[in-house]
């Protein structure tokens, strides 16, 4: 990370966070719990196979987090998980034009500085991919700030028409598809209902943590739309069209499609959808050991929901309840953690559990749906250490 990209982030971190979105205990500082303390060490889990690390970034590969070392409540820029699945377009700020289209009275066009030049808004968010699970430890995440402009304010300056009903965000990045054995370029595209679309916390997107966009994550504008898994979150925005009808590119009705069964009128059905929204999900990350004491550390992700309680069950005994920080925002990960007393030595199981103030309870793996596709992997994820 450059000198001038890291001093802004410390700036970022130093400016506090409002509180939102999470009942919780007050304490320290989030990322102040995240840093390890002077003496407090690391106790290595016996589940993560040797020699296990997280991939560097390279030029069209994926990258995620090695959860374990999670050490700041803003993901740096340069270690936020990166996944696409075309290309990686190269953009100029100064050849860069966003277009509104379709159903609207006014079709419009926007240049970034025109963009820049609009109220900015800025928004906690912390999301993961749809993909995200086990045997990288859940380490498709990231939370970041964002900055940029809403995204209902540039549809109410175009005036949606009311027949447009489907909001569609086209990438810049391309690739072809073979559909019915014929070979078509598409851009990457994600779509949602205009409801959803003029939601207030949604905005187009050109800085991520007080500096402009970076290239992997979309430069020089990407769509966050917070509480959805990042598969929404369109990178290298350049078009947004509102038509009236469903749109069905591949990665809304072919990929990241859900295949579950589910109740349809009392028959059981095989019902597939779109993944849009996180589900309820919490994930230990670590466990630290200092002066003899344990602490168990983890974070959740959700949809934005307000939370009721983090639990951590360690072996077989009972449910204890663990710390919410409440520095953390409704749309960002939560950090918890529990402070483990008289860990006894040997092999121990830990699970956690965040239950949201609805009373909706994180799902088991035997509460999971029968579920053959790979998307949207929230179970309970069960971790095991040694203490020596």
């Amino acid at each position: 990370m450059s000198k001038e990209s890291e001093t802004s982030r410390r700036e970022v971190l130093k400016s506090g966070l409002a509180l939102g979105g999470v009942a919780a205990t007050v304490g320290m500082p989030f990322w102040s719990k995240l840093a390890l303390a002077q003496g407090e060490i690391l106790v290595p889990f016996s589940d993560v196979p040797e020699g296990f690390a997280a991939n560097p970034v390279t030029p069209g590969g994926f990258h995620f987090l090695d959860t374990r070392h999670i050490d700041s409540f803003y993901t740096p820029n340069d270690d936020f998980y990166i996944v696409q699945h075309y290309n990686q377009p190269e953009i100029s700020a100064d050849d860069y034009r966003l277009r509104i289209t379709g159903l609207v009275d006014q079709p419009l066009e926007f240049t970034l500085a025109q963009l820049q030049s609009m109220k900015k808004v800025e928004i906690d968010a912390g999301f993961e991919c749809g993909g995200n699970r086990r045997d990288m430890f859940h380490g498709l995440i990231g939370n970041a700030k964002w900055g940029g402009v809403r995204l209902t304010d540039l549809l109410g300056d175009a005036g949606v028409q009311d027949a447009g009903i489907e909001v569609v965000f086209y990438g810049a990045d391309k690739g072809t598809e073979n559909i019915r054995n014929i070979d078509v370029e598409q851009a990457f595209g994600r779509s949602m209902h205009i409801d959803d679309a003029h939601s207030d916390d949604i905005i187009v997107a050109y800085e991520m943590n007080g500096v402009a966009l970076p290239y992997y994550h979309g430069a020089p504008v990407r769509l966050i739309v917070p509480g959805w898994y990042g598969i929404a979150n369109v990178k290298w925005l350049e078009y947004i069209h509102v038509q009236d009808r469903r749109y069905m590119g591949r990665f809304m009705a072919r990929d990241y499609v859900t295949l579950s069964k589910i109740d349809v009128g009392g028959v059981e059905r095989w019902d597939e959808r779109s993944v849009t929204r996180i589900q309820l999900k919490s994930s230990i990350i670590r466990v630290t050991n200092r002066d003899g004491g344990h602490r168990v550390t983890g974070f959740v992700l959700n949809d934005g929901t307000a939370l009721k309680s983090i639990e951590i069950k360690i072996d077989d005994g009972a449910w204890q309840k663990a710390k919410i920080d409440s520095e953390s925002t409704q749309y960002s990960w939560k950090l918890f953690h529990l402070d483990w007393d008289n860990a006894a030595p040997g092999e121990h199981t830990l699970t956690s559990r965040v239950t949201d103030v609805n009373g909706q309870v994180q799902a088991t793996m035997d509460q999971m749906p029968e579920k053959p596709s790979r998307w949207e992997n929230y179970a309970q994820f069960s971790r095991t250490v040694t203490i020596s």
